[in-house]
């Protein structure tokens, strides 16, 4: 597995996975709140599918 920052290997088991350090999580972090990260399309509702199931 690799920090999804910066490339680097990362201990599955670590206390910081799936990033290699507290730094690439402050940073992964920073991309949310920035909203650097989207969602491109919206989700799908399963309306249909609950009305189906009473």
């Amino acid at each position: 597995m690799t920090c999804p920052i910066c490339q680097k290997p990362v201990d599955a088991a670590g206390p910081e996975a799936p990033f290699c350090s507290g730094r690439c999580r402050l940073i992964d972090l920073g991309n949310w709140a920035s909203g650097k990260y989207v969602i491109s399309t919206p989700a799908q509702s399963n309306a249909d599918d609950d009305e189906s199931e009473e």
